[in-house]
């Protein structure tokens, strides 16, 4: 049976999944440009997460969760591009793009509920 990850180390995952696909890609300048902001994203999503899970008011709460819904959105879009010139790397790519699409998701949940 697959182990549950709790959200935080879910998003240390993707992060860490996304940076060990990018150094298997050919090097290409667009590989390496895309490859830059998606290591940014991914990375951003986790520890704006991890932020908004510290005692924050509940503004500065929804704000950090706002940001990490935004940074999977913006790793998903970046995932794209990267798929779009490696299709020998298709079917990793697209694995990413599920779970960026996913973590979005959740965050969209929480947001939801504690609004």
């Amino acid at each position: 049976m697959e182990k549950v990850y709790d959200l935080e180390e879910r998003t240390y995952l993707f992060a860490k999944s996304c940076r060990s696909l990018i150094k298997e890609l050919p090097k290409t300048i667009s590989n390496i440009q895309d490859g830059k902001q998606l290591v940014r994203s991914s990375g951003s999503v986790g520890a704006n997460y991890i932020e908004a899970n510290e005692k924050l008011g509940d503004k500065d709460l929804i704000f950090r969760l706002k940001i990490a819904r935004k940074e999977a959105k913006e790793a998903k879009y970046w995932l794209r591009l990267l798929k779009d010139h490696n299709k020998s790397f298709e079917r990793d790519l697209e694995k990413l793009i599920c779970e960026a699409d996913e973590l979005r998701k959740i965050l969209s949940a929480i947001i939801y509920k504690i609004q």
